[in-house]
């Protein structure tokens, strides 16, 4: 899983032979965004950017994010998620880097999060914003390829908590139930949905 053509076709490809399923709801939903980042260097392996959100914020304090945020007005959700990338890690992007969309996702409290699938090999110096971000991580996709994933029970046997267990710790659902589909989808060919997935309640607000 090098940086090259042959990786950026192969997501390219994947993305376009999956239907990515769009959520419509008679509730209102606050509409966001984020970006399942592909970097590296040429002929190097490549990762996913993974953030941490610093300890003093008053949403999801110390949680795994990825790069995104709420839409504005009139923005659409790919748009959406290349604005939030500069801003929080100081990345640009353009529509030429995006490959595809995975499967909306429902927060509990209360987003429609639609993951938009780049790839910027290459990228100059990361300049996280440090109100927003504590810490940038690089997720091999050799990595993210291995066994990681793991899931705990809820009440609702439908509904189990998805975590993956990358970097020596644990990622949760929502931001582990993209990285998940982006695995399932991108490195295997698999048109997995996760939908389902429950967020552990420290992640609920």
């Amino acid at each position: 899983m090098r940086v090259g053509h042959e990786l950026r076709q192969q997501l390219r490809d994947r993305l376009a032979a999956f239907a990515p399923q769009e959520v419509i709801s008679d509730q209102p939903l606050r509409q966001a965004a984020v970006a399942l980042v592909v970097v590296g260097e040429p002929d190097r392996p490549a990762s996913l950017l993974l953030t941490r959100r610093p300890l003093d914020v008053p949403r999801h304090p110390g949680q795994y994010a990825l790069p995104g945020g709420r839409l504005e007005a009139g923005e659409s959700a790919s748009e959406g998620a290349r604005r939030e990338l500069e801003e929080e890690l100081g990345l640009p992007s353009s529509p030429q880097d995006e490959l595809g969309t995975l499967d909306d996702f429902v927060t509990r409290s209360g987003w429609r999060i639609r993951p938009i699938v780049l790839y910027c090999p290459s990228p100059p110096p990361l300049r996280p914003d440090p109100r927003e971000v504590a810490r940038v991580h690089h997720v091999p996709l050799k990595e993210l390829a291995e066994d990681v994933a793991r899931e705990e029970a809820t009440g609702d046997p439908s509904r189990p908590i998805l975590w993956l267990e990358v970097l020596g710790d644990r990622v949760f659902a929502p931001t582990a139930a993209m990285m998940f589909q982006f695995r399932e989808v991108c490195l295997f060919g698999r048109a997995t949905r996760v939908a389902h997935y429950e967020q552990p309640r420290f992640a609920w607000r």
